[in-house]
């Protein structure tokens, strides 16, 4: 740092004394959607959705019939998008996505739907108003880390995104069919952005479909990164306090709808014929 640098009461424009993680503009105007007709935003969901299956089916996420993201409908609020049971993540089409009401009844689109699916986000959806979204899949690494019965610790900076913001649901009782182990679910769920289940795999919510699937899939990662850190030796711990401001720029709404953007246009750009 040169003198005059040192001298300078300036301060650095953003939020703090820290250079904001976008430097060249406001971006707090993306959070939220566009001012949009509800038909618009509700194709767009329908698109991220789609996506998001797509890149999940990609990642290796899949495991049979296992797995299911959602998103709230916006012209009916009590009502979700899920995907069929049976159909591949590697080959769902928009148009094959089922609208689902809280009673369990499909009034739009053709498949079956699957009765974890239901049970898991139909609790979501009506005990968490502010998310619009929810994945769950049976993915190896969260799955292999979810049988230790353990939070993810604050190994690396992405990591970090999930420090004190994710919870445990500490007991396994079979597949979550019983509106009681909804329930359940959602209550160990709380307020935060996932949730590992016993025996079970990961669950993320966001008020995006983006901010969703990207939690689950660098969710996915960080255990995965864990697994092998302890395999290795005992992993250093990130600090609380830096892992709070850590968490403070990788973890936020924003952070999750930016992170998914890349993804989303990679996956556009190799499958186009999802959206039929």
């Amino acid at each position: 740092m040169s003198t005059a640098e040192a001298k300078t009461d300036k301060k650095p424009s953003g939020p703090s004394d820290t250079n904001a993680a976008v430097m060249n503009g406001d971006v707090s105007v993306l959070l939220g959607e566009p001012s949009q007709p509800p038909e618009e935003i509700r194709l767009e969901r329908k698109r991220k959705l789609t996506a998001a299956f797509r890149l999940f089916g990609k990642f290796g996420f899949d495991e049979g019939v296992a797995g299911h993201i959602t998103v709230r409908d916006p012209l009916l609020e009590d009502h979700f998008w899920v995907n069929p049971m049976g159909v591949s993540f590697k080959r769902i089409r928009q148009s094959q996505l089922l609208l689902v009401n809280h009673a369990g009844e499909v009034v739009e689109g053709d498949g079956f739907l699957n009765g974890a699916a239901f049970t898991i986000h139909s609790h979501i959806h009506r005990m968490r108003p502010d998310v619009v979204a929810a994945a769950h899949a049976h993915s190896l690494y969260g799955k292999a880390w979810s049988s230790l019965g353990r939070l993810l610790d604050p190994i690396t900076q992405d990591a970090c995104a999930f420090y004190d913001d994710h919870a445990l649901l500490e007991t396994f009782s079979g597949v979550v069919l019983e509106m009681g182990e909804g329930e359940a679910l959602v209550q160990a769920l709380g307020q935060k952005k996932a949730l590992i289940l016993q025996n079970h795999g990961l669950l993320t919510v966001g008020k995006s479909v983006d901010e969703a699937a990207w939690w689950y899939i660098t969710m996915e990662r960080s255990c995965q990164a864990q697994l092998l850190a302890e395999a290795a030796g005992t992993p250093r711990l990130i600090e609380p306090e830096a892992a709070i401001r850590t968490r403070a720029v990788v973890g936020t709404e924003l952070a999750g709808m930016f992170s998914f953007q890349p993804l989303f246009d990679t996956i556009c750009a190799e499958q186009p014929d999802m959206f039929d």
